[in-house]
């Protein structure tokens, strides 16, 4: 006799929940992105009224410093809540 939880797909192998999941996950990213420019927008802001006029070169280390970092840590978070929200976790401690 079969384990009926075998048959069933739990987590992203079961495609609606997958869908819902990495939907969830772009919700996260997009949210990110927006306060990765709002952040590294007050920063040009800041430093073009603390130095004046910033060079091109200067804004792009600031958008690129600033709003990489927080759109990195924005992807981190928004993998480890997959994760976790998906059974991943769980299946590391479930060894067959």
């Amino acid at each position: 006799m079969t384990d009926p939880s075998a048959e069933t797909p739990t987590g992203l192998d079961d495609p609606h929940y997958a869908a819902f999941a990495w939907g969830r996950f772009r919700t996260i990213i997009a949210w990110m992105i927006l306060a990765a420019a709002i952040c590294a927008a007050g920063v040009i802001v800041a430093m073009a009224h603390l130095q004046g006029a910033l060079h091109l070169v200067t804004m792009l280390a600031i958008l690129g410093g600033v709003g990489g970092s927080v759109i990195m840590a924005g992807l981190l978070m928004g993998l480890v809540f997959l994760s976790s929200g998906s059974g991943h976790d769980e299946d590391v401690t479930r060894i067959d």
